[in-house]
């Protein structure tokens, strides 16, 4: 692997695997759980955005963009070097590298990346705002109306992927993919981290509880909702 500058950062002690930088968001465990499952070789990095090291030289070399994830795969398409943010795209490049947790039917392909772009555009942006007006320093604003209209949408949200769910197992039926792991860290963060399960109404969403209680009681997302762990 070719020396990066965010190495100098955060050294590698295995240049020849995968390399991810992250932080245990919502989004950041999107692609530590994909890892876990897919059984890919991998080295983690913590990132920590709570000391902005997000905004350092080192990391802007790998991700413009200044947030976590990013990867860098030696081993990319053709067997040159990969950089890739956003968790999304990663999510669709480790699943198109091992053939794995994406339908190879082309319909069900394109219905799970419709699942993970409704994600990326609705649920982590509306939850996370929920998140930053309930529990953080958005709590502090007299002017309540931003948080109501977020949690309304939230639980809109919450309605459209219950009523998908339906009687199924997964977003994609029986079929595990990176739809559902889009979307547990986002909705377990919800309920979990944010504390908002009773202003979002989460009772009511029987399917996306019994969902999400499946979806926890995976080996590869309790190992991949704690990495990269603590110093």
């Amino acid at each position: 692997m070719q020396e990066l500058l965010i190495s100098k950062r955060w050294p590698s002690a295995y240049k020849e695997k995968l390399q991810l930088y992250s932080f245990p968001t919502p989004n950041g465990v999107k692609v530590s759980i994909a890892l876990e499952e897919l059984g890919i070789d991998y080295e983690a990095h913590r990132v920590d955005i709570t000391k902005n090291e997000t905004w350092t030289p080192e990391f802007l070399s790998l991700n413009p963009n200044g947030k976590i994830p990013a990867i860098y795969d030696p081993h990319g398409p053709g067997g040159q070097p990969l950089r890739l943010f956003e968790s999304g795209a990663i999510l669709l490049y480790l699943a198109e590298k091992t053939q794995k947790l994406l339908p190879s039917n082309p319909a069900r392909r394109i219905e799970t990346i419709q699942w993970v772009f409704f994600q990326m555009a609705n649920v982590g942006p509306m939850f996370g705002q929920v998140g930053f007006f309930h529990k953080f320093a958005g709590k502090e604003i007299e002017d309540k109306r931003p948080l109501e209209r977020y949690v309304k949408e939230s639980k809109r949200l919450l309605g459209v992927i219950d009523e998908h769910l339906g009687a199924k197992e997964w977003f994609m039926g029986d079929e595990y993919t990176i739809a559902d792991i889009a979307h547990i860290g986002w909705i377990n963060n919800l309920v979990g981290f944010y504390g908002a399960a009773e202003l979002v109404e989460f009772q009511n969403v029987k399917n996306v509880q019994a969902w999400l209680a499946r979806a926890l009681e995976r080996g590869a997302v309790q190992r991949g909702l704690k990495i990269p762990d603590g110093p």
